[in-house]
C-alpha cells in the first residue's frame, strides 16, 4: 500500500494542475483572481503542501504568479509586457516552424491533424472558451514537435501569457479564424513550404496582436470552489 501512494499523490497533483490550468486558460479564472492554498487544498482535497506545488507547476506555465507572503493569484500582464511578450512570441515560433519544417513527419502530420480536428468539432459546437484553450495548445503542441525542450518551455510560458493577456484586454475570439489559419499552416507544413509557413505564423500571431486591446468588460467574478468542483469532477471522470 505505500509503495503506492507517491503515484496517487503524484495523480492528485496533476489532476489540480490540469483543471486548474484549463480553467485559467478557459477563462473561468480571471486574471488577478486570488489563488489561496487552503482554498486549492479544500477543494482538490488535499494537504496545504500538495497545493502548494499545484501552484508551483502554474507558475512555470507563466499562468500565476506567487509574491512571498501573499496568496498566489492568476497571473495579470500588463499592456507594456504585452508588447513584449508578443514580440519575443514572433521570434520564438519562428524558430519552431522552421524545425518543424526540418524535423515533418507522417506521425507528426496525425497528431496535428487530429488537434485541429477537434478545435473544429469544439468550434462548430460553439464552445467559445474551449476553443480559445485549444488555439494556445495547438502552438504549445507545435513547439513541443520542434525537438527542442528548451525552446518548447518557453513558447509554453509565452503562449500561456498571451491567453492571459487576450482574457484581460482581448475583443472576442474567433475560433473559426484560428482553425482555418491552422489549417493553412498544417498546408505548409505538409508542402514543406518554409517560406509560406513562416509567413502564415507571423501573420496568425499578427492577428492574435490585433485583437489585445482594452475591454470594458465588468461581469461577475465566480466563485474559486465553484469552479474547482467544476474542472476537478471533469478531470477526475478523464483519469
Amino acid at each position: 500500500m505505500t509503495s503506492k501512494e507517491p503515484g496517487k499523490t503524484t495523480s492528485r497533483i496533476d489532476i489540480a494542475h490540469t483543471a486548474l490550468r484549463r480553467a485559467i486558460l478557459e477563462q473561468a479564472l480571471e486574471p488577478g483572481t486570488k489563488l489561496p492554498e487552503d482554498t486549492i487544498g479544500s477543494g482538490f482535497d488535499m494537504s496545504r503542501t500538495l497545493a502548494r506545488e499545484v501552484l508551483a507547476k502554474l507558475q512555470v506555465d507563466g499562468l500565476v504568479d506567487i509574491k512571498r507572503g501573499r496568496s498566489a493569484r492568476v497571473a495579470r500582464p500588463s499592456l507594456s509586457e504585452a508588447m513584449d511578450i508578443f514580440h519575443l512570441r514572433r521570434t520564438l515560433e519562428g524558430e519552431v516552424v522552421r524545425l518543424i519544417i526540418e524535423r515533418w513527419s507522417r506521425d507528426m502530420a496525425s497528431e496535428l491533424n487530429a488537434h485541429i480536428h477537434e478545435e473544429e468539432i469544439a468550434a462548430k459546437a460553439g464552445k467559445g472558451h474551449v476553443s480559445i484553450r485549444l488555439a494556445g495548445e495547438f502552438h504549445i503542441k507545435l513547439s513541443e514537435m520542434a525537438g527542442s525542450p528548451l525552446l518548447a518551455k518557453f513558447v509554453n510560458e509565452t503562449v500561456n501569457r498571451c491567453s492571459l493577456i487576450l482574457s484581460l484586454y482581448g475583443r472576442p475570439h474567433s475560433p473559426e479564424c484560428a482553425v482555418s489559419e491552422h489549417r493553412a499552416l498544417f498546408d505548409a507544413f505538409e508542402t514543406g513550404n518554409l517560406g509560406a509557413a513562416i509567413s502564415l505564423m507571423d501573420k496568425h500571431i499578427g492577428s492574435v496582436e490585433e485583437r489585445a486591446m482594452i475591454s470594458e468588460d465588468a461581469d461577475e467574478k465566480p466563485d474559486l470552489l465553484d469552479v474547482i468542483g467544476l474542472y476537478s469532477d471533469e478531470e477526475n471522470t478523464a483519469a
